[in-house]
């Protein structure tokens, strides 16, 4: 009885259908760290464990608007999956270079890996050079200089605003009276600004954008409200405001209050919760989501393929996708936004 059950069994569970392997679908880029390169798509197979309990230190620009939010609750998410430790510093915004380098240099005494969202392009890079020589760094969404990085987790920001630019230019072609448009590129100097523009710009050149107004800062919620509410008395008569996401939460927001919602419309360049949420209710036109909750998985997985030698591309991210009314009932939400209930969170495990 007992060999016919034990045989039973057996043959049951050799008929169960094997649990499916999982695939991301991204981009990879040759030569690596170049978006100029030559770009093509694959399905990206993480790891189902790590081979031990790594620590891993994660470095954030900050923690102040919900796609940062997004991209640690991917890196949570997936440390728990895995069995590895995280920790999670932030620098508290863009200005903050010297307060992420201090960060860097005392995650890298108490880690095998360590992942920066850097605040700056080229200013970590004399303290990345150093870390390097003792554990891999794995760069994370903002652009960097790739002298000491092992491998980049991210997508082409001038792609993103490429999408910004064409979305706007299919809508406003050249030859039609010209569009007003205010733009606020964030803040000067961080990885992730200069690489919009070369997108955008180019695009917004060639259909009937005249922009008439350019304002720099941090962005932070506050930053960027005093910054509208500049160009609102400056130029009340534009027709778009352009910028990051936190710009367009801001410009919802302002633009309710002075009885404006109707008159300009907004862009942001990249996505969030709270551009999902005015995308739904048509307070904003569209944005490109690089689905930050997936780059933080990944990042994770890089981190520990890099510590294992099983790093097979160097350079990965999610494919950009602009989403507006038409197209965001197809959206994956998974794959952008964190859950609601989600906190900011420094330790996992």
């Amino acid at each position: 009885m007992m060999r016919c059950f034990a045989g039973c069994l057996f043959l049951l569970v050799m008929l169960l259908p094997a649990r499916a392997v999982e695939r991301w679908p991204v981009e990879t880029w040759t030569p690596a760290f170049d978006y100029t390169g030559q770009a093509r798509s694959l399905d990206y197979a993480p790891l189902r464990t790590a081979s031990k309990p790594w620590r891993i230190c994660a470095s954030y620009p900050h923690l102040k608007d919900s796609y940062w939010l997004s991209v640690n609750y991917g890196m949570v998410e997936q440390a728990k999956r895995l069995g590895v430790r995280l920790k999670v510093v932030e620098a508290g915004g863009y200005p903050n270079l010297y307060r992420q380098i201090a960060q860097i240099k005392d995650c890298a005494k108490t880690s095998d890996v360590l992942i920066v969202g850097p605040v700056s392009f080229s200013g970590l890079t004399p303290a990345i050079r150093d870390i390097s020589k003792t554990m891999p760094v794995i760069a994370a969404i903002n652009d960097i200089d790739s002298e000491g990085i092992t491998a980049k987790t991210g997508v082409s920001w001038t792609a993103m605003g490429d999408a910004v630019g064409n979305y706007f230019a299919s809508r406003h072609p050249k030859g039609q009276p010209a569009t007003k448009i205010a733009w606020f590129p964030g803040p000067k100097g961080a990885g992730w600004v200069k690489f919009v523009e070369d997108g955008l710009l180019p695009r917004l050149a060639n259909s009937s954008a005249d922009i008439v107004a350019v304002k720099w800062g941090d962005t932070g919620f506050e930053t960027q409200l005093l910054l509208l509410e500049e160009v609102l008395e400056e130029h009340p008569d534009i027709d778009y405001i352009v910028g990051s996401a936190v710009t367009a939460d801001a410009a919802v927001s302002l633009l309710r209050t002075k009885g404006m919602s109707r008159s300009i419309k907004i862009l942001a360049d990249y996505f969030t919760h709270g551009t999902y949420r005015a995308i739904k209710r048509g307070k904003v036109l569209a944005a490109p989501t690089d689905s930050p909750v997936m780059q933080g998985r990944i990042a994770i997985d890089q981190a520990i393929r890099a510590l294992e030698g099983k790093l097979l591309f160097k350079h990965v991210g999610p494919l950009i996708q602009m989403i507006d009314q038409a197209s965001i009932e197809k959206l994956n939400v998974t794959e952008s936004l964190a859950p609601a209930w989600f906190k900011p969170t420094f330790q996992a495990k």
